[in-house]
């Protein structure tokens, strides 16, 4: 949508070929149905938040950054806010306000909308780009076309791969496709803890002698396993351990700014100060109440036991569960169920000063398609905002 209108406000005939019924269908569904559609940090942190090849961005970023989004959007009517983590949201927390004014904006360019309908492929004449076929048999003929198709997750709101299976036909590499920012199964599996968010908590992800540490954050446990901050954002390296055929495990440090002793020495004054109370009572100012009997039990201790029963060997268990909550991590979830693809096509047959195909002249790119991914927090959509605008301006202007 980005690329037809920064297109057609260069003067193009443009013309967007969506298969749904109606655009912007996986954009409704971002940030839970609120959208957050950038972040507000400077480029270099911005960068940083890619887990590989931010730096192919920099001249889409420079072209239209962040500051850039928000102007075209406010100045078409839509208030913005800034939460924390510097995350930018509509004001009135609905996606549906971003997708209405990119709508209106192809409507007022007279971009020309086709929906429900998938195109079959895109011909070559002499290494050139010279027409888009669809499915039904029409052929349109132009002289320029952006694969703007996503990547495979989230595939029913139409990200299938097509579009990947395009750029490969027209010779370009496909970088193997990975889930990115997923969830984790586990096992054990606790379906008694899910919907149960745990805060002020560090993960520390094993693997044979490779070692990955979250910062201070939330986690969620889910039906399958566990998800939230912490699990998303260091997904895509622990798919890749477990495509290695590694081991991995999670441990949960659930009181990172006390060390083990510190942990030791409270619930040893706790448990002398308390001796007729059941561990179990003791734990409920400890670790939130749903968790305190799965965590006891995982001990090895019933925790309708007296603190004046529990022997030095289970509270030094205790403390060490404090500090190592361990779950194996036999597996993400499905590609399909990730909030992003990592992988698509590579980078190195892409001038990142176009967006354009070094294979294919009249041929670019945008967005998701493109090996490229992101930390959760607006980045994600700022690539594919910026990477449009880009791909758009120099189809245009070739």
């Amino acid at each position: 949508m980005m690329a037809a209108i920064r297109a057609a406000q260069l003067g193009q005939k443009v013309v967007l070929i969506e298969k749904n019924p109606a655009p912007a269908r996986k954009l409704l569904l971002s940030g839970k149905g609120r959208c957050n559609l950038t972040n507000a940090g400077d480029l270099d942190s911005f960068l940083g938040r890619f887990f590989s090849n931010g730096q192919f961005l920099r001249d889409s970023f420079r072209k239209f950054f962040n500051t850039e989004l928000i102007d075209f959007f406010q100045a078409r009517g839509l208030k913005l806010k800034t939460e924390r983590q510097l995350r930018v949201f509509p004001s009135e927390g609905n996606s549906a306000s971003v997708a209405g004014i990119l709508r209106k904006e192809l409507n007022k360019l007279q971009v020309e909308l086709i929906c429900g309908l998938s195109v079959k492929d895109v011909s070559v004449s002499r290494d050139k780009v010279s027409a888009v076929i669809l499915k039904n048999g029409q052929v349109i003929e132009t002289d320029a076309v952006i694969l703007a198709t996503g990547g495979v997750s989230y595939s029913f709101t139409g990200s299938s791969g097509e579009g990947l299976e395009m750029a490969r036909r027209l010779g370009h590499k496909v970088i193997a496709l990975r889930p990115g920012l997923v969830p984790l199964k586990t096992n054990p599996v606790f379906k008694e803890l899910q919907g149960l968010t745990l805060k002020n908590i560090r993960i520390v992800f094993l693997a044979g002698q490779r070692k990955l540490v979250s910062a201070i954050g939330e986690m969620l446990f889910t039906d399958s396993g566990i998800s939230g901050p912490l699990v998303l954002s260091l997904s895509g390296i622990i798919a890749d351990w477990l495509a290695s055929g590694e081991p991995v495990r999670a441990c949960l440090d659930l009181k990172p700014a006390l060390t083990i002793q510190q942990l030791d020495n409270r619930l040893l004054r706790e448990l002398k100060a308390n001796g007729k109370k059941s561990v179990r009572n003791i734990f409920k100012s400890i670790l939130p109440l749903s968790f305190v009997d799965i965590f006891i039990m995982t001990a090895g201790i019933k925790p309708d036991i007296r603190a004046s029963q529990l022997n030095q060997q289970d509270r030094k268990k205790l403390a060490g569960l404090l500090k190592s909550f361990c779950m194996n991590v036999p597996a993400t979830l499905p590609i399909e169920e990730a909030m992003v693809t990592r992988g698509g096509v590579s980078l190195k047959e892409v001038d990142p000063r176009t967006m354009g195909s070094r294979l294919v002249k009249g041929l670019y790119f945008a967005g998701e398609i493109l090996d490229i991914d992101a930390d959760t927090g607006g980045f994600n959509l700022q690539a594919a905002f910026s990477t449009g605008y880009l791909a758009g301006e120099s189809a245009a202007l070739s």
